[in-house]
Formats: C-alpha cells, structure tokens, sequence
C-alpha cells in the first residue's frame, strides 16, 4: 500500500486518521502561491545575493501534505515538483540534475509526511510541546539529514570537494532545509488550526498590535546596525509574545524574525555580520556573507525552540486552567447531573408507556368489538364490560404516571362539546356510584368552548373518582358551568372530608390519608396533584372546602372561549376507502382490519415499514394507518420515503396509529409528514374519529401546496 493510497469512501489517507476540516486551513490554491512566492524569492536572492538564506518551498508542500485532502495534497505536490523542475532549468542547472533535485524535495517531503503521521498523531495537533518536539526531533530532522546526505553524495560523485568544502555544503544545505521545515510547516499548520485556540485564550486586539509591534520594531532594530552583537533584544519581546497570544500568533512572529533578519543579513547589515572566520584554504572561494548564514542558521533555530514550545505550553496550561475552572463548579454538576437523571426517568416512563399501551390495545381493541356484538347473552355482555373496565383502569393509570412526569407539556386548545366531554369524562365515576348505592348528579351547560380537553377530562374524572370513592353513604354531584369566557366545575359529596393535619399535603404526590397496608381505598395518590398541575398549567385555579366527617367541596375555574358549533362526524363517510396498514404486530393489524371492514373498508397489510412504502408506490391507497415502532424500517422513515415518491402517492394520507403517545411523539409524526396521530389503545369510535380528522388535515395540506405551486 502506497502512501497515497486512500480510502474511498473518507478520502482520508488509510494508514492513518485524518481529522482536519476540509474547511480548515488555507485552500488548495494558498499553498500554490506561497510555493510560486518561494521560488521567485530564491531566484531573486540568489540572483542578488548569490545566496539563499532558507528554503520554504518544502515546508509548503509538508503543510500542504498534512492538512489538506488527500486528492488535493497530490494535486499541490505535483504542482510543487513541476515548478521545483521550472525553477532549476530556468537557473541553468544541467539537464541530469533538473529532476534530481526536485526529486529530493520530494522524497524529504515524502519521508516527513511518513515520520510525522507515525510519530505525531493522526491530528498532527501542534498545540502540544510533545508532538512538536516529536515533529521536529522525529520527523523534519531525519527527512533532511536523508536527502542532504543523498545530495552530497550525488554532488561529490561528479565534483571533487575538499573534506572542508564538503562539511560546508552539507552544513548549508542541512540548516536551510531544516529551518525551513521547522519554521514554515509548524506555522501553517498553527494557522490552518487557529480557531481552535479561540476557545482557549480572548485574545485583545490592542495587546496583540502592542506585541506584535513591539517584536517588529525591536527586531529591526537589532539588524538594522552592525556596531554591536544585539541579537538578545529580540528574545524578551518574542517570549512575552508567546505567553499572551496563542500560537498562531507566536508563528506568525517567527516568520516575520526570520524575514527580517534574512533581508539584514544578505544585504550586510546586522550583527550576524560582524562574524569573523578563520582563513580556510578550502574555502576561500566561499563569500563571507555565506559562511556568517551559519551563524543567522543557529539563532534561528533559539527562535523557534524558544517561542513555539512557550506559545504550546502556555496554550496548553490555559486548556488546564479552563477545565479545573469546570471541574470546581460542583453545583452545576449536580444540577447536570439530576437534570440527566430525569431525563432517563422520562425517556423509562415514555418506554413503559409505549409496552404497556401494546398489549392493552388488544385487550381493549377486542373489547370494544365484543361490545359490539348482538349475538352475546346478558352474562358475556357483563364480562366484555368488566374487561373494558379493567383495560381503562389500567391506562388510566399509566396516562397518570406519565402526566407526573411531563408537566412541562404545552397546552393543546381545541374546540369541545362541554356536555358530551363531562359526561363522558365522569362514567366511570357514575358507574362506581350506582354500584355503592349513592346518587349521582350530574349537570353541565350545552356549550362549545375551546380549552384542552385531555386535561379538562382528567381533572373531572380524578375529582369525580375521589369523590365517590371516599363517599360511603349519601351522593355526588357534579357541576360545569360557562360563564364570560370563565368554565367553573363544582365536585361535591357528602364523604368522610379531609382531616385538617393532611390539608396541606392534598396536592402532594403518592400521598394519601389512609396510607397503611389494611387502608380501605386503592390508588396511587396522584389525582388531585394532577388536578393541581393541570390547573395551573391551564391558567386557573382550584380551591377546596372540607369538613370532617360530612364532605368536601372541590372548585375549579379555568379560563375558555367560546366557540362556534359545528357539525361532528359519526363515523367514515362514503364509500370504500383502501385503506393500507402497515404494523408489525399482527394482533393490532387483525383489529384494525375488523374495525374497518365494519366501516365498509377494503384493507391491505404490511408488516413493516419497507412493505408499507412499497404497497403505496405500487397501487392506489386511499389512507394509511402507519405504526412507529417497526423492524427494518420504522414508521416516521416509511413516511419520509412516501413524501419523496413520484405521482399521487405521495400525498396519500398518512394517520400514526402507534403506542408512542407523548406529546412529542405526535408532534414528531406530524413533523415527518403525517397527517394525523392516534394513540393506542384504540376504539372503533376513536379510529373513525381519528380517520376522518386526517383525510380532512391530508385535504388541507394538499390544498395548501396546490397554492404554494400556482
């Protein structure tokens, strides 16, 4: 396997992690201008100065290597190779050596790439000292040592070199290629990162153009004469530099010294220059303005083990600084802590809810349509009744556990009969009531008002449900009242009242006045809480008044509107739908598939949701009573492939039909596409409703994008 070789599918190099951003760093174009700046630059020196101070061109195309994408580092290599070729023809370099030396650059850029991906990380993360250190001592120096060796060698090979000659150009071109690996790559790599430290450290801008300046004017200076050796006056500013600003910035400053000293040095200036040689018979013929570089070589080189380790330690101490800071918040923790612990108390709660409403559509499914039929005698009719009962006993109490949990639940308004709404809210209670032998009462006002009527008809049926339970002897009575926009529900009977020393703990969960193992009432304690937690979500209010021994009187007052009437539908309109269902378990498809052809319905079923896409895409369905909870495909994916389908299909109306029954869990169905949401178990009655409220809803939207589209 080659170094190049990739994975397809990442376009990430494969024996090595690839984290960087394709967004991170300069473009594939930056690193081809400062490689086309570099070589004009070289010409330039060389043709000025007879002398190149550093060569950058393979620090470019490391950087360029490490950071970009794998298609796109090949692409700047190549180019990089091409212009390196360019370069030495248009400097006269024989033809034998013109692929030659590009071909060294190559192979050190190659081999350091290789060391630094092994050696470094997969991230090659320049803020931490070690992984610079390990790119510097690991990586950049063997890859120079290796090809500077092989050129000597090629070079002694065809030019007879005096052994001090020789040591000389090896020294050369060893420090010029090893600085320009060590100054340009850690540096573009730091910038290519540098809105990682953002996080790090709120860097001023006025403290960065202080510094900055500072080490500018100061670094001028010192190369600026040649009287005295003042080199030491650039290091204070630069290490004060590295500690304040983040590492970007302290490369940025390192490019700039080795800029400015370079130009300084080649022209004459500064205190490089004031380096004095033995005489060297051998090297006579070397300027001395190339053997004083050596000299500008080693201080360049303290630069950058100087200010680059401080900026990565000082960064890497503010990382530690800011996560001790995290650490010490031990409040927020906590919180954190409880905050995630309710969260796993709902997400188990919403679990249950979702298993227990399974097999209890079965039961109460099946119940319904026993209820139904007329060819049972009195006594199967009584027990179809006791199990009807018992099923909405015990989703009764699920729907409460659940409401404990979510009181953080918006309001849902929506129109509602008043009469038809307590009446059926307060049955059970009016059943429970006429087999203990009391009076039941029972007024409400013929009104339309808009309020949330699944809170409404737990709060009736909790206060109803306590009243005649704690009520031996005597009645109950239950009155709704509308008034300016005011719905007022007096519950009132003639019980045992509450003891005052337990008064203030009525609204207190899992709480009750006969909690003891021989009690003579059952429940969970969690009616009247309920109550209260749905009041107030409701904007209103609930007062009680109680005496011991002769009952209590329970008034709640909530605000409504009223509305206007409208026509109710009594079951499917017209007509033979098709009707697809699609449900995993085949007990809630067989219920669903009598419920419907009671209706006149003709039916299709699929067992999960890859058959339900491909029943709509193959044949006209009229609706489609869509599960969640599905293997291979679960119902809110099924739908998102039904909406992107050609032709009609696409908009057939779609109903959830799932024992998912929070209230994000419908909004969750409605925002994947479908029209409607109905929670398990269900009833004839409530599928038909549930039915006729979709296609209305599908009718709707369907309309609305016909608008959109003209």
């Amino acid at each position: 396997m080659g170094l190049l070789d990739g994975n397809r599918n990442s376009g990430r190099w494969r024996p090595w992690r690839h984290e960087a951003s394709l967004r991170a760093g300069p473009p594939p174009w930056a690193y081809v201008a400062l490689l086309a700046i570099c070589h004009l630059v070289g010409h330039w020196s060389i043709h000025t100065f007879h002398a190149v101070v550093i060569w950058p061109a393979n620090g470019v195309m490391l950087a360029a290597l490490l950071q970009l994408h794998r298609r796109q580092a090949v692409w700047v290599l190549i180019i990089g190779f091409a212009l390196n070729i360019v370069s030495n023809a248009y400097r006269g370099d024989p033809p034998e050596f013109l692929a030659l030396n590009a071909g060294m650059n190559l192979l050190q850029v190659l081999v350091a790439a290789f060391l630094a991906r092994r050696l470094c990380g997969a991230a090659l993360d320049m803020r931490r000292p070690v992984r610079l250190f390990r790119f510097a001592v690991g990586a950049a120096l063997p890859a120079v040592a290796l090809t500077s060796l092989i050129s000597l060698a090629v070079a002694t090979s065809v030019r007879d070199y005096a052994p001090d000659q020789a040591r000389f150009l090896l020294t050369r071109l060893f420090s010029m290629e090893l600085l320009g690996l060590l100054i340009v790559t850690p540096s573009l790599l730091l910038i290519a990162r540098g809105h990682r430290f953002r996080r790090d450290v709120a860097e001023n801008p006025r403290e960065i153009v202080t510094l900055s300046a500072l080490v500018l004017a100061l670094t001028a200076w010192a190369f600026s004469q040649s009287d005295a050796p003042l080199l030491f006056v650039v290091f204070p500013p630069l290490v004060l530099l590295a500690f304040r600003l983040s590492p970007p910035w302290t490369a940025g400053a390192v490019i700039a010294i080795s800029v400015i000293g370079a130009a300084a040095t080649l022209t004459g200036h500064g205190p490089v220059t004031q380096t004095r040689f033995a005489q060297d018979a051998d090297l006579a013929d070397v300027p001395d303005v190339m053997r004083q570089l050596n000299v500008f070589y080693f201080f360049l080189l303290m630069v950058v083990v100087t200010a680059l380790p401080i900026a990565t330690l000082s960064s890497e101490r503010r990382r530690l600084v800011a996560r001790l800071r995290v650490r010490s918040e031990a409040a927020l923790a906590a919180l954190r802590r409880a905050e995630a612990a309710d969260a796993a108390k709902s997400r188990f709660l919403a679990v249950m809810s979702h298993e227990m409403r399974t097999p209890l559509n079965g039961v109460a499914g099946y119940a319904d349509l026993l209820s139904r039929r007329d060819d049972l005698d009195a006594e199967a009719l009584r027990q179809v009744a006791a199990i009807q009962r018992s099923g909405e006993g015990m989703l009764r109490l699920v729907e409460d556990l659940l409401d404990m949990s979510r009181d953080e639940e918006e309001v849902a308004m929506a129109p509602l009969d008043l009469a038809r709404l307590v009446e059926d809210a307060v049955a059970s209670a009016r059943d429970a009531a006429e087999k203990k032998g009391l009076t039941f009462d029972l007024r409400a006002a013929d009104v339309r008002i808009q309020t949330d009527a699944r809170r409404l008809r737990q709060i009736l049926r909790h206060l109803a449900g306590n009243a005649v339970k704690f009520t031996p002897r005597g009645g109950v009575s239950v009155a709704a009242d509308w008034a300016e926009d005011r719905l007022t529900v007096v519950v009132r009977d003639t019980g045992c009242g509450i003891a005052g020393d337990f008064l203030p703990r009525i609204y207190e969960p899992f709480q009750q006045a006969d909690d003891i193992l021989c009690r003579a009432h059952d429940g969970a304690g969690v009616g009247l809480p309920l109550v209260r937690a749905h009041v107030d979500r409701l904007g209103g209010a609930v007062t009680v008044y109680t005496r011991l021994h002769e009952g209590s009187t329970f008034t709640v007052t909530l605000p409504a509107e009223a509305c206007s009437a409208s026509q109710e539908a009594e079951g499917i309109e017209a007509g033979a739908l098709r009707v697809l269902i699609v449900d995993d378990h085949p007990v809630n498809r067989d219920l669903l598939r009598i419920m419907l052809q009671a209706a006149g319905c003709d039916t299709l079923e699929a067992a999960d949701g890859v058959e339900g896409v491909e029943a709509v895409a193959s044949g006209f369905v009229d609706l489609v009573l869509m599960d969640v909870r599905m293997p291979r495909m679960d119902g809110l994916s099924a739908t998102h492939a039904v909406r992107r389908l050609n032709g009609p299909a696409r908009d057939v109306p779609i109903l959830a039909v799932t024992a998912d029954a929070m209230p994000e869990d419908a909004a969750r169905c409605l925002a994947a596409g479908m029209d409607g949401h109905l929670a398990k178990p269900i009833t004839q009655a409530r599928l038909y409703e549930a039915i006729e409220a979709t296609l209305e809803r599908a009718a709707a939207r369907q309309a609305a994008e016909s608008v959109r589209a003209a």
